[in-house]
């Protein structure tokens, strides 16, 4: 993979470098099947799943963003534009200086479940947890939305929310995007060493290749970890099938854990294995190798499984007694002007959710307009996959296979 210089940006308020990427190592293999396959609209529409709209919080909370103009903001790793030189995120510096906002950025989230499982208690109390914008997975955003535990955006206060993908407006966890707003969307894929494994990857089944046994490291998403298996069994993720199906691919796992090929099980923190040698094989997001590629000498590589790959989107979503929205809400704002957003797709080279984003793309670094991790084609979702949508009992009885398989 080469690696053009990073360039300065055209909008003088976006003191940014960005990351310009060449050829990237996205595999569009010509013998994908397309039967079936949703057009970029409709995958992306799937995409958002996972059960009913939220129920109206009772907890009764004083905005305080024109006496406090501060922003708490809980991310995952690698998935803002950053400055390596000024150890800045140079969007959030534009943002400051454009609305006097000073933002407390935090990479605090390593997985759905674990970031759950640490704030659920003050959520469910009306507590505020310290964050004003949490970023979560689809499933896991409509989770606390039924729950009740995000308040209500004023669209108003975010007039660019009008450029979201027309394919994400109204979602079915989050009809007419009342609680949530679309950050990113990516792919989960595979990935390895290629000086260390030479050989490379094109299925899951060659994770289990005896010269990568204890270097391979597996996502405790389980929508990602488990799709993939059950894609690498036949199994439509979109369509009928059930704790049978589910179970199968959770053997394969724990037989895989237990004679020690699989290293770990883990969240974002995967890529300190990869980085540090550890693990030199794995299911891994997408923008994220990209990244490590860049600032680690292009040691990875990239691909969606012959079988398939697993599609998701992470949301931006206000806590339920978080002290200042308004705030929130300008900072989205903020984001879904597709000049900035353009800016941030340069870097983090997920799927990007704001119309116009591809055009503004072109004043940044016309080689990534054509970047399918960025602006993916019709053709290059064939092979994406979103999970279906599951039900309390089957999240539960799932969710429960799968954490017996991983040992937790």
């Amino acid at each position: 993979m080469s690696h053009s210089q990073r360039r300065l940006p055209q909008d003088p308020q976006i003191r940014a470098l960005v990351q310009a990427m060449g050829q990237r190592s996205f595999s569009r293999r010509s013998v994908l099947s397309t039967a079936g396959a949703l057009g970029l609209t409709g995958l992306l529409a799937a995409c958002g799943t996972g059960g009913s709209s939220g129920t109206k919080s009772e907890v009764s909370v004083t905005d305080v963003s024109e006496s406090d103009p501060t922003l708490n903001w809980a991310n995952w790793t690698l998935y803002l534009d950053y400055d390596d030189k000024k150890k800045t995120y140079p969007t959030l510096d534009a943002f400051t200086k454009q609305s006097g906002i000073k933002v407390n950025y935090a990479e605090d989230i390593d997985g759905n479940d674990s970031y759950y499982g640490k704030v659920q208690g003050q959520l469910k109390s009306g507590q505020d947890i310290g964050q004003d914008i949490i970023t979560l997975t689809d499933w896991m955003a409509g989770r606390l939305i039924r729950q009740g535990y995000t308040q209500e955006l004023n669209l108003d206060n975010i007039p660019n929310s009008a450029n979201l993908l027309p394919s994400l407006q109204n979602v079915d966890f989050d009809p007419g995007r009342k609680h949530s707003l679309t950050w990113q969307t990516g792919y989960a894929g595979i990935a390895w060493n290629k000086k260390a494994f030479p050989k490379g990857l094109k299925s899951v089944e060659d994770l289990w290749d005896p010269a990568l046994k204890g270097r391979v490291t597996v996502l405790d998403e389980m929508r990602d970890t488990m799709g993939l298996l059950m894609l690498q069994n036949g199994v439509d993720l979109a369509g009928k099938w059930g704790e049978s199906e589910f179970g199968v691919a959770a053997d394969v796992l724990r037989q895989n854990i237990d004679n020690g090929q699989i290293r770990q099980v883990k969240g974002n923190s995967y890529k300190q294995d990869f980085i540090s040698g550890d693990a030199i094989a794995g299911i891994v997001w997408s923008g994220d190798l990209v990244q490590m590629n860049f600032e680690n000498d292009d040691q990875w590589e990239f691909v969606i499984p012959e079988a398939g790959g697993t599609l998701w989107s992470d949301n931006l979503m206000v806590p339920v007694a978080s002290p200042r929205k308004t705030n929130a809400e300008k900072l989205m704002d903020f984001y879904y002007d597709p000049a900035v957003a353009a800016e941030v797709a340069a870097y983090v080279n997920y799927i990007c959710p704001v119309v116009g984003a591809k055009e503004e793309m072109e004043k940044i670094d016309p080689e990534l307009v054509e970047n399918p991790l960025i602006f993916p084609t019709d053709d290059d979702l064939a092979n994406a996959h979103v999970f279906r949508s599951l039900d309390a009992d089957e999240e539960a009885t799932l969710s429960s296979l799968f954490q017996d398989a991983i040992g937790a």
